[in-house]
């Protein structure tokens, strides 16, 4: 059996190692949520940083949730492979950041002593936009998610990510410590500001003087991130073996580029990020609006259009010349509704999209993107659409994009086969449309009731909805996916 990576020595001459000392790191971020997309992106641009620039940032990571990744890496002393793919080939570099993994679920008050730690100077999140507990109809808290309730009715005992933040905020304060930068590397606009106005939302409702102090003191970056990383399969644990002579249960793969945007404003400090490529700006909202509306916006129909037509991956999606030009138009659509954004030309930006999109060597499921629409949704199409409407454009993309998800949230193949919408809404989709007739004009009608998802000015645009309406009946139709 191949020997577990756990030290840089003895590797195979393949794989690239960290351009630093390993042993002189001390722990200056704690980081939640270490799944793939973490380690394709935040580990990757720190480990550069350090390469650069030196520094006493290493990061502890900690689980919210399950146990499997954090306890990977705690065998593997914090290393990892991520494995970049294209179609010139794979190359292998050991990621060395990482000097601990937590498990809250097994140890939460362990999590808030790291929290209340003066070395933790940063605090990052990749939890994934529904761990955040919003209303999308108030922008506040969702008091009715599982983690919020639980954590104001029990506020010294956290279990979700805002929870966990504001206790350990509150110890630091209690105990004259300096604040922690939270720092969201979320797929959300306005990252930073979403997760200020959560947190200082929670803090209200358990502590005023908390709030005040908080909002005083506690500075929240917005950052833009971009990498498309697929999910781990048993290849990418081969190749990682092949290229680095040890067995990794903690490999990653991901595509050449990558892309990090970060409003510069630090309590105590951080990595040299832009000596490792990162742009760091004083407003990131062009960059981000950018990416959600052209890249993941396009995702997202490719995405529902792909899994419903039968497509695995979405390089296979880009196989299909109509469903590509399909895309491409949507971008185009997209940036239509975008300001300039400095230092991009949006059109090169598009045909990198496409080329991001067909690259054979990325294995990105459709069904991975496809999940928890009702959170991508808003920020991807339906806000971009509703402007596209005010200012006179049809917003045919769109239609066809939101008319893919309905069919999508139908739940069921063309031959009848079943499938989880992995939605944290499901519930509420699958009883608006129980009973309805399984016809476009029926089943967008009532997942147009479905409420805080859809803008007024979207659902009262009769051509529009109707549109939509005519599209979800060719899909329902047929799942060949006839050109529109």
């Amino acid at each position: 059996m191949t020997e577990r990576l756990q030290t840089l020595s003895g590797l195979a001459p393949t794989a690239k190692l960290p351009a630093y000392d390993r042993n002189q790191l001390k722990s200056g971020i704690l980081h939640l949520g270490p799944g793939a997309f973490f380690r394709a992106h935040f580990a990757p641009f720190t480990d550069a940083a350090l390469a650069a620039s030196g520094g006493d940032w290493g990061i502890e990571v900690a689980s919210l949730r399950t146990a499997d990744v954090a306890d990977h890496l705690n065998e593997q002393n914090g290393l990892y492979t991520m494995l970049i793919r294209d179609t010139s080939g794979t190359t292998a570099q050991v990621i060395g950041p990482i000097l601990r993994a937590h498990v809250a679920t097994r140890d939460p008050a362990g999590l808030l002593d790291r929290l209340e730690h003066p070395a933790i100077r940063i605090v990052s999140l990749t939890v994934t936009e529904k761990a955040y507990g919003m209303d999308t109809a108030t922008g506040g808290l969702d008091l009715n998610h599982a983690d919020v309730a639980a954590d104001l009715a029990n506020r010294h005992a956290p279990r979700g990510g805002i929870g966990y933040l504001v206790e350990g905020l509150s110890r630091r304060r209690a105990k004259g410590i300096a604040p922690f930068t939270p720092l969201s590397c979320d797929n959300l606009p306005s990252n930073g500001a979403v997760l200020k106005r959560l947190v200082l939302d929670f803090a209200e409702r358990v502590d005023p003087s908390l709030r005040q102090w908080i909002e005083a003191n506690v500075p929240f970056p917005s950052t833009m991130v971009d990498r498309i990383t697929p999910a781990s399969t048993e290849a990418t644990y081969q190749d990682a073996e092949r290229l680095t002579g040890r067995q990794d249960l903690a490999a990653i793969e991901t595509e050449p580029f990558t892309q990090w945007v970060i409003e510069d404003h630090f309590a105590d400090g951080r990595p040299a990020w832009d000596k490792a490529g990162a742009l760091m700006v004083t407003d990131v909202s062009a960059y981000e609006k950018m990416k959600l509306r052209m890249l993941n916006g396009a995702h997202s129909l490719l995405a529902y259009l792909g899994y419903i037509g039968g497509y695995e991956f979405i390089r296979d999606v880009m196989d299909d010349a109509g469903l590509a030009a399909l895309a491409y138009r949507h971008m185009h659509a997209a940036a239509r509704t975008l300001d300039a954004v400095p230092g991009i030309d949006l059109d090169d930006y598009a045909s990198e999209l496409i080329a991001r999109f067909a690259n054979k060597a990325i294995a990105h499921r459709t069904y991975q993107i496809a999940m928890d629409g009702t959170q991508k949704l808003p920020q991807r199409l339906l806000e971009p659409a509703t402007e596209a409407l005010a200012h006179g454009d049809k917003a045919e993309t769109y239609a066809i994009a939101v008319a893919a998800w309905m069919r999508y949230a139908i739940g069921e193949h063309g031959n009848g086969e079943r499938y989880e919408l992995r939605d944290p809404r499901a519930g509420e989709i699958a009883a608006l449309i129980a009973d309805v007739p399984r016809t476009g004009l029926a089943i967008s009608a009532a997942l147009f009731t479905l409420p805080g998802l859809f803008p007024a000015a979207l659902t009262g645009h009769r051509a529009w909805t109707q549109d939509v309406s005519d599209k979800l009946e060719i899909l329902i139709q047929d799942d060949r996916l006839p050109l529109f």
